[in-house]
């Protein structure tokens, strides 16, 4: 099999997918904040807002990881290899982690005294996600299980690249209808596979309808999200044919609003991630096609993709933001003050992730998120892999390179 992939077109800047990042994120902050931060005193409050967000934090996990799929899919460079891949989304994702991962454990044992044993070790390495435990797969940083999801998809991308690549264009919409398909088939699956000791109990998840094992199973278990990863890189590789649809931002983005109003009419392990794969894919796909043909959207402008810039630390920090931000203030507020409380949080996290950015992850992926090759390139004025691809020459659009 080839070492090296290609995609060999000249790549547009996707900034309205890069803007989109924190309306995500602060979906999931908003979730963590109101369903399980104990900020309000206010029960009809709570009520309200957690009926209102309840859908927000699943939505959001789909939104990111079959956007994971899509930008890796488009960004592939020409001259890319497999283990530069490789070493890039390990610069990428581990200095972060583990940074807040660290964090997580000394903030655990010292303020709330919780003992660091070999599960941590699991943790530090990615592989939480794959234990049927969920006491383990939320241990220390309890949102970086998404993380160990993520290091299969990175691990499986290249070959999964090859073999997308293969499909004739006329069959990509309906390999993204069979991959739709499958992540309905989950919930049936982790009905009819019998559970793991651990959690073999019928203890419902409080809040989402649905027994820790299906918890486990739907939302957390690395190859059954994968499903909604491949997608992105299914939907990646039909705007680059130059496939439309007649269909606008808005009408995707109305087609989500109500599907997400629809979404607590169904089973508690469908609303984890079914109900909106599809309406997400269709917002992904025209903000994409919009950004191809250089039409500004409201996630396009400079702040926002400042701040999409930075989700990734927001991502990781907000949990710790929230749960440790709360013990030292100690209370519950009214609502005004709740939402205020919550508002400073919010500014706390965007500010501890631009010091985690700017600190950590954008001077590792500088230094080691690119080939000997390519900083050569940059310093003597080399012909770059976008370079190449805006003038290819004969045979280099869209085949692999040996």
């Amino acid at each position: 099999m080839s070492e090296r992939l290609q995609a060999g077109e000249s790549r547009s800047r996707l900034t309205s997918l890069t803007g989109t990042r924190f309306l995500a994120v602060m979906t999931v902050f908003l979730y963590h904040a109101i369903l399980y931060g104990g900020f309000f005193s206010s029960a009809p409050a709570q009520g309200l807002l957690g009926t209102v967000i309840a859908s927000g934090g699943f939505a959001s996990v789909v939104f990111f990881f079959v956007l994971s799929g899509f930008v890796l899919s488009w960004s592939v460079r020409e001259t890319d290899s497999i283990p530069g891949f490789w070493r890039r989304r390990v610069a990428k994702i581990f200095p972060n982690h583990l940074v807040t991962t660290a964090a997580a454990f000394i903030l655990g044992a010292v303020v709330v005294g919780t003992a660091v044993d070999f599960s941590s070790v699991i943790n530090f390495a990615l592989l939480h996600s794959w234990v049927p435990d969920l006491a383990i797969a939320f241990r220390g940083n309890l949102i970086s299980w998404s993380l160990s999801c993520e290091l299969l998809f990175y691990l499986a991308f290249p070959f999964l690249f090859m073999l997308i690549k293969r499909v004739p264009e006329n069959r990509l919409w309906l390999l993204a209808g069979g991959l739709v398909a499958g992540v309905w088939l989950m919930p049936v699956l982790a009905n009819l596979i019998p559970p793991s000791s651990a959690l073999a109990s019928a203890a419902v998840t409080p809040g989402l309808d649905l027994t820790m094992w299906q918890h486990w199973f739907v939302s957390v278990f690395p190859p059954v999200r994968m499903i909604e990863f491949v997608l992105g890189m299914v939907l990646a590789q039909i705007v680059r044919t130059g496939r439309t649809l007649p269909l606008s931002i808005g009408g995707a983005t109305a087609i989500a609003i109500a599907m997400y109003a629809l979404t607590p009419l169904f089973p508690g392990p469908y609303r984890i991630a079914a109900t909106m794969v599809a309406p997400i894919g269709l917002i992904l796909f025209t903000l994409a096609t919009a950004d191809v043909a250089a039409r500004p959207s409201v996630f396009s402008g400079r702040t926002m993709v400042f701040l999409g810039e930075i989700t990734f630390a927001f991502y990781l920090l907000h949990w710790l933001v929230l749960d440790y931000g709360h013990r030292l203030l100690g209370t519950t507020w009214s609502t005004p003050a709740a939402l205020a409380v919550l508002a400073l949080l919010c500014l706390t996290t965007v500010a501890l992730s631009s010091a985690l950015y700017f600190g950590v992850e954008r001077p590792i992926m500088s230094r080691f998120g690119s080939s000997r090759r390519a900083k050569l390139a940059r310093v003597i004025k080399l012909p770059t892999a976008v370079d190449k691809a805006e003038n290819p020459g004969p045979g280099a659009v869209d085949r692999l390179a040996g």
